[in-house]
C-alpha cells in the first residue's frame, strides 16, 4: 500500500506519504498551521512530501483525505484535490472523518479497553461542540453531532476519555467531584493517524464525501421582489 493522506479541514494544512503496511512501513509527512491560505499552500505542499519520500503519483494505491466536520471552505480544498488526484492516476479516493482520525489519534495516548469510552469534541460556535463517542478500540457509538458541552458533560460517567479542542468547555460543565479525563487538546489531526485510518478504510464504503453539521454562516442573498417592483 502506498497512499497520500491529506488535511485541509481545520487550521491545519497537513500532507502525508505512507508507503508500505504495518509498524514498518515508512511516513512522510508535512503540516503547518495555517488557519487560511489552504488553497494556496496543498499543491506545493503535496509536491514537496511527495519528492522527500521519492514517490511519484502513478505509483499511488490511494488518496485519503479528511472530509469534516471542519470550515467550509478548507474541506472543500481537501477533497476536490483528492478527486482531482485520484481520477488522474486512476487510484480511489478515500474519505476519513475528523472525528475519527482523531480518536485514532488519542488512542496512541493512551491504551484503552474496548469498554472504555473515548469523545472527541471539536470546538464550535455558541458554546457547542462537534462531537462523537468512541469505544475505547475505535469503534464508534454514534454518528458525528453538534450539541452543547453541558449536554455532552451530563451524559459522561467517571473514566470517560476527552479529547480535542472542546474538551476544556466540556470539563467546565462537569461534575467536579467525578471529572472525565482529558487526553489532549488538539484542535486538528494528527496527519499520521489520517494516513493510518484510511489505509485501513474500505474503499467501497468510505466515500470522499464532505460531513457538514452545521449550515454555513454565509448565505447568498435573497432578493425582495418588492424592491424590484
Amino acid at each position: 500500500m502506498r497512499l497520500l493522506a491529506i488535511d485541509t479541514a481545520l487550521e491545519a494544512c497537513s500532507v502525508a506519504v505512507l508507503d508500505g503496511e504495518g509498524e514498518a512501513a515508512r511516513l512522510t509527512c508535512a503540516s503547518e498551521l495555517l488557519g487560511r491560505g489552504h488553497a494556496e499552500r496543498l499543491m506545493g505542499m503535496i509536491g514537496e512530501v511527495m519528492a522527500e519520500a521519492g514517490t511519484v503519483f502513478s505509483s499511488l494505491d490511494r488518496i485519503v483525505v479528511t472530509t469534516g466536520p471542519g470550515s467550509f471552505t478548507g474541506l472543500r480544498v481537501g477533497l476536490s484535490a483528492a478527486r482531482g488526484i485520484a481520477l488522474v492516476v486512476g487510484a480511489p479516493a478515500v474519505g476519513v472523518t475528523t472525528l475519527a482520525a482523531m480518536a485514532e489519534q488519542a488512542r496512541t495516548l493512551e491504551t484503552l479497553s474496548a469498554n472504555q469510552f473515548l469523545h472527541v469534541v471539536l470546538a464550535a460556535k455558541g458554546g457547542e461542540v462537534y462531537a462523537q463517542s468512541f469505544s475505547g478500540d475505535g469503534q464508534p457509538l454514534a454518528p458525528p453531532g453538534v450539541e452543547t458541552a453541558a449536554g455532552l458533560a451530563a451524559r459522561l460517567v467517571p473514566g470517560d476519555r476527552i479529547f480535542g479542542s472542546g474538551a476544556t468547555a466540556v470539563l467546565a460543565c462537569a461534575d467536579p467531584a467525578n471529572p472525565p479525563i482529558v487526553l489532549g487538546e488538539a484542535g486538528y489531526p494528527d496527519i499520521v493517524a489520517v494516513a493510518r485510518l484510511g489505509a485501513r478504510a474500505d474503499s467501497d464504503t468510505a466515500r470522499p464525501e464532505p460531513v457538514y453539521l452545521r449550515p454555513p454562516d454565509a448565505r447568498p442573498a435573497v432578493r425582495d421582489e418588492r424592491l424590484l417592483a
